[in-house]
C-alpha cells in the first residue's frame, strides 16, 4: 500500500510542533503526521474575521429611543400589511407573473435599512423587494402602482413585482435571476469607493442564492479590492423549498467568507433590534475601509416561496410556533408596552397603516395602464 502523501506545510511557515496520530484504512493502521505552524501575522488575521462577531456578542441590541422603536414597530407593521395586500391583489388577478412576500422577514429590512443614509448608500436585492422598498421610504402608492403594471409605478409598471427600481433612493433592484444580484452589488461599492464618497452598498441575498458560484467570486473580488460592501444572507430556512440542511453542507451562512477573509456575523434576524445593532458594527467596520462584511441574518417567511408555492415542505405547526412565538413585529409590540406606551397608541398606529395601504391599493387600481407606444421605450439605452 502507498505511504500516504506528507502534508505540505503552508508557505513561509515555521513548524511548532510535530506529532503522529494513527488512522486506519481498510483495518490497517497507517502513520499520518499532523503539523501545527504558525504563520506571521496569521493570529491576528484568525482575529479579525472573529472580532465582529465577538463585538456583536458583547453588545447584541441597540439602545432605541422610545420614538426610535415606535418608528421601527410602525415600518414593520407597514410592509405586513402591505404584504398581506398584495396578495388579496394576487388572488383578485391585479398582480401577475410571480409574487414573492416578505410575511415575517420585517425586521431583517428594517434593522439594516434604518442604519444606512438614505439616498447616499445603495441597496441592491433579489425578487422579495417590496419590504426592502418600504423600509427606505419609498411611497406605498408607487410600490403598489408597479405590482400592477401601471405607469404610475416606481418602474413605469414594467417590473412589477420582482424588477423594482429607483436610482433617485439608490436603489437597485429587484433582479430575478437567483444571486445576480451579489455580483452587481459588488460593482455599486466599486462605484463608492472610485467617487471616494464614502457610501455604502447592502448586498442581500437568499440562503439558496448563497450556493451560487458567482456569489464566491464576487467574495473574492470585494475582499482583494476591500469594496464597502454588506453581504446580507436572509437565510429564512428554506430557500425555494428546501430546507437549508438539504441543500447546504455548510448551514452557517455567516462563516462562508472565511476562505476570503471577509468577517462573519450571526444574527437573530426576528429582532429588529439586534439587526440594528448588529448593522451598526458591520458599517462601522466597512466605512473605516476595511472592505466587506458578511451578515447572517437568520428569519423565516410564514408564506410560500411564491404566492404559487403551497409549501407543503413543512408543517403548519412550525410556521404556528414562529408566528406564536417569534415573531418580530409582536416582540416589538411587548417592547414597547413593558416602556409604557399604551395599547391605544398601537392600535392607532395600525389604523392609520391601514388606511395608508387601502389608500395605495385604490390608486393603483385607479391609474392606467402603460401606453402602448411605451412597449418601445427603455428597451436599449442611448447607441452602441
Amino acid at each position: 500500500m502507498a505511504k500516504p502523501a506528507r502534508p505540505r506545510a503552508p508557505r513561509a511557515a515555521k513548524p511548532a510542533a510535530t506529532k503522529a496520530s494513527p488512522a486506519t484504512t481498510g483495518g490497517a493502521a497507517i502513520p499520518v503526521i499532523v503539523e501545527t505552524a504558525t504563520i506571521a501575522g496569521e493570529e491576528d488575521a484568525v482575529f479579525a474575521l472573529r472580532s465582529l462577531q465577538q463585538a456583536h456578542a458583547n453588545n447584541r441590541r441597540y439602545d432605541a429611543s422610545d420614538a426610535e422603536l415606535l418608528h421601527f414597530y410602525e415600518q414593520m407593521v407597514l410592509i405586513r400589511r402591505f404584504e398581506e395586500r398584495a396578495g388579496q391583489l394576487y388572488g383578485l388577478g391585479l398582480i401577475g407573473g410571480f409574487c414573492h412576500l416578505y410575511i415575517g422577514q420585517e425586521a431583517v429590512a428594517v434593522g439594516v435599512q434604518s442604519a444606512l443614509k438614505a439616498g447616499h448608500d445603495s441597496v441592491i436585492t433579489g425578487y422579495r423587494d417590496h419590504g426592502h422598498m418600504l423600509a427606505y421610504g419609498i411611497d406605498p402608492r408607487l410600490i403598489m402602482a408597479e405590482l400592477t403594471g401601471r405607469a404610475a409605478g416606481i418602474s413605469r409598471g414594467k417590473g412589477g413585482s420582482m424588477h423594482m427600481f429607483s436610482t433617485d433612493h439608490k436603489f437597485f433592484g429587484g433582479h430575478g435571476i437567483v444571486g445576480a444580484q451579489v455580483p452587481l452589488g459588488a460593482g455599486l461599492a466599486f462605484g463608492h469607493k472610485y467617487r471616494d464618497d464614502g457610501g455604502v452598498c447592502v448586498a442581500y441575498f437568499g440562503d439558496g442564492a448563497a450556493n451560487q458560484g458567482q456569489v464566491y467570486e464576487t467574495f473574492n473580488m470585494a475582499a482583494l479590492w476591500k469594496l464597502p460592501i454588506l453581504f446580507v444572507v436572509e437565510n429564512n430556512g428554506y430557500a425555494m423549498g428546501t430546507a437549508v440542511k438539504r441543500g447546504s453542507a455548510e448551514t452557517h451562512f455567516y462563516r462562508r467568507g472565511t476562505g476570503f477573509r471577509i468577517p462573519g456575523m450571526d444574527v437573530n434576524g426576528m429582532d429588529v433590534l439586534e439587526v440594528r445593532q448588529a448593522t451598526e458594527v458591520a458599517l462601522d467596520f466597512i466605512r473605516a475601509g476595511n472592505g466587506p462584511v458578511l451578515m447572517e441574518l437568520n428569519t423565516y417567511r410564514y408564506r410560500g416561496h411564491s404566492m404559487s408555492d403551497p409549501a407543503k415542505y413543512r408543517s403548519r405547526e412550525e410556521v404556528q410556533d414562529m408566528r406564536d412565538n417569534h415573531d418580530p413585529i409582536e416582540a416589538a409590540r411587548q417592547e414597547l408596552l413593558k416602556r409604557g406606551v399604551t395599547e391605544e397608541r398601537m392600535k392607532d398606529i395600525d389604523k392609520k397603516i391601514r388606511q395608508v395601504v387601502a389608500e395605495a391599493a385604490d390608486f393603483a387600481e385607479n391609474s392606467p395602464e402603460p401606453a402602448m407606444p411605451e412597449l418601445y421605450t427603455d428597451v436599449l439605452v442611448g447607441t452602441y
